[in-house]
Parts: structure tokens; C-alpha cells; sequence
């Protein structure tokens, strides 16, 4: 036996009760890894109050760890025992001391990167490669708007599409995450609770808008994303931490012939060279100093309920991590 963080109702932090679960031997083409530092991610949050549906009831939420591999299932020549690993994006069940994963959704973790800082990173960091450099590419030149700039899929877009030569515009809640915002290379930074976000963008782009918004936000900020657009710009919203988008009609997008899209990590790393290329890029990235990860903040994985509070009520920023 082992514990683990158990979902049996859905609801607010409080349903995240820590308990002893049975851990499976694992199977053909399975590892078995003992946890060292385990991500901490909105969409666990989605999950908890059933915005996404797990597949089983109860289920331990999570999707992204990192461990030592343990023990490893028939058929497994490519990892060895001891040897550290990653994973993030499915399948869900990492808020536990150990857990069975299939071979094939682990990457190995380069020894120069600590558990915590991997942990914190895999799934935020593959989520900002993908949306930089294939959802829309970005190039020296582009104008971008980072919403919730100063959270921890925002930090890395920054910090990335700076390195990319493109100009940054984030939106953030309050001065010191204006601060770090602009530490991790915005070039313009808006307090979105003391200026309109749209007004504000109109300004620093002369009246032409940007060439693609990053928008986790959703609802509150969805309508405002749309108008700082550009022509024939890229809207794309990769999650909803303040609800879902309302409805809207689809000639909405046609005065400016705007595109949208609702990219998941899934879709973008489902072969396993996919998933290799941008975990590698991630790394390599954090060991050329061109990604600084912050974990600004670690909570025992027994008291995940208060982390997921914090989360919910933005007392955190940057990357938070829960140690077993």
C-alpha cells in the first residue's frame, strides 16, 4: 500500500483526501516508478470539479511526475531500474507516492535538471513549445499578448518568445507579478485590474493589434483577447481558469478573418517521437539558460487541498510542486 491523493466526489479543494491505495505490478510494456516531485496544474483543478470528466469514479488526479523507476514490466528493454523519469499529460494518477505507467509515456530526465524543477516544468514547458513553435509559430517580428502572464505556462511563454525575437505584451493581477513578468522578458506589461487590457494593447501596437493571443483565462478575458487581434490573427485558448467561454457566433471571427483554436498537449505529442522532440527541446532549452523555471512554491502532496486553494485564489505564481 501506498498514498495518494483520492477524488470520490466532485467539488472544491476540500473533496482531495489522502488515503492508502493498492499499486498494480506492472504489466507488459509498464514501469513502476516511486515518485520525487509531482507538477501541480490548472487542469487539475478542471478535473477535480468535473469541467473535464475523469473516466472512473473515484480517481487520483495528476498529470505530471517525476521518479526513479522501481520496477519494470515484461517487455521493457528501453528503461532500466533507477533510472529518473518525466511524464506529463496522461494518464491522469500522478498525486500518489508511486504509480504503474505504460514505458512509452516516460522520457528520460537529463541528470543536470532536479526532479522538482522537471516536475514543475514537463507539462507547462511541452504546453509552451507546442503553442509557440507549431500551434502558431513564432518569429522575430510577431507582436504576441500572454495572458496571465506571470503564471506558470505564462513565465515560459515569455521567456521563450522573447528568445524567439518576438515582442511580448502580458497581462498580470497585481505589481509583483508585473515584476516578475517583466524579469521573465515582457516588453510590456499590463495590470489588467488598473487598465483595460484592449485599450492598453491598441496603444502599444499603434492600432494594429497583435499576431496571436495566448489566453488560458477564458471567459473573463475571451471577448478582449478576440479584439486585440490583428487582422487574420490567431486566437488561441489553451485553457479556462475563469470558466468557459460564452457562446458566440462564428461570423464573429469574420470581420477581421480571425482564427481560433482550442489546441490540447495531447493532440501534439501522440507518437512517442512527438513527445521525445518536445520534451528534448524543453530540456535543452532549460540547460541553455534560455527557460529559468520558477518553483515559487512546494507543498507536501498530503496537503494538495490547500495548494489547489492557493492556486484557485492566485496566491501563487510561477510553477507549484507537491513533494511525496
Amino acid at each position: 500500500m501506498v498514498k495518494a491523493i483520492r477524488v470520490r466526489e466532485l467539488g472544491g479543494p476540500e473533496v482531495l483526501k489522502w488515503e492508502d491505495v493498492e499499486i498494480r505490478e506492472p504489466g507488459q510494456g509498464e514501469i513502476r516508478v516511486k515518485n520525487k516531485a509531482i507538477g501541480l496544474n490548472f487542469i487539475d483543478v478542471y478535473y477535480r470539479k468535473g469541467v473535464y470528466k475523469a473516466s472512473t469514479m473515484p480517481f487520483t488526479p495528476g498529470m505530471e511526475a517525476v521518479g526513479e523507476v522501481i520496477a519494470l514490466g515484461p517487455g521493457v528493454t528501453d528503461r532500466k531500474v533507477g533510472e529518473v523519469v518525466g511524464y506529463a499529460g496522461g494518464p491522469m494518477g500522478s498525486y500518489t507516492e508511486e504509480q504503474t505507467l505504460p514505458a512509452n509515456k516516460v522520457v528520460p530526465v537529463p541528470p543536470s535538471i532536479s526532479p522538482s524543477i522537471a516536475a514543475s516544468v514537463m507539462l507547462k514547458g511541452m504546453t509552451a513549445q507546442f503553442l509557440l513553435r507549431r500551434c502558431f509559430k513564432v518569429e522575430p517580428g510577431h507582436t504576441i499578448l500572454v495572458q496571465a502572464a506571470a503564471g506558470g505556462v505564462g513565465s515560459l511563454l515569455c521567456q521563450w518568445a522573447n528568445s524567439l525575437g518576438a515582442t511580448v505584451i502580458g497581462t498580470v493581477s497585481t505589481k509583483e507579478k508585473a515584476a516578475q513578468a517583466k524579469d521573465d522578458g515582457c516588453h510590456h506589461v499590463i495590470i489588467y485590474k488598473e487598465e483595460d487590457f484592449v485599450a492598453r494593447v491598441n496603444e502599444i501596437t499603434s492600432g494594429n493589434g497583435v499576431d496571436v493571443v495566448y489566453d488560458s483565462v477564458g471567459k473573463d478575458t475571451f471577448q478582449g483577447s478576440l479584439a486585440c487581434l490583428k487582422t487574420r490573427g490567431y486566437m488561441v485558448c489553451f485553457g479556462q481558469s475563469s470558466g468557459t467561454p460564452d457562446p458566440f457566433p462564428l461570423s464573429v471571427l469574420a470581420p477581421k478573418s480571425l482564427f481560433l483554436t482550442r489546441p490540447s498537449l495531447m493532440q501534439y505529442t501522440a507518437t512517442r517521437g512527438e513527445l521525445l522532440e518536445t520534451a528534448g527541446e524543453v530540456f535543452a532549452n532549460i540547460a541553455s539558460g534560455v527557460l529559468r523555471v520558477r518553483v515559487n512554491h512546494t507543498y507536501p502532496l498530503s496537503q494538495a487541498a490547500q495548494a489547489h486553494a492557493d492556486l484557485e485564489s492566485r496566491k501563487t505564481s510561477g510553477s507549484v510542486v507537491l513533494l511525496p
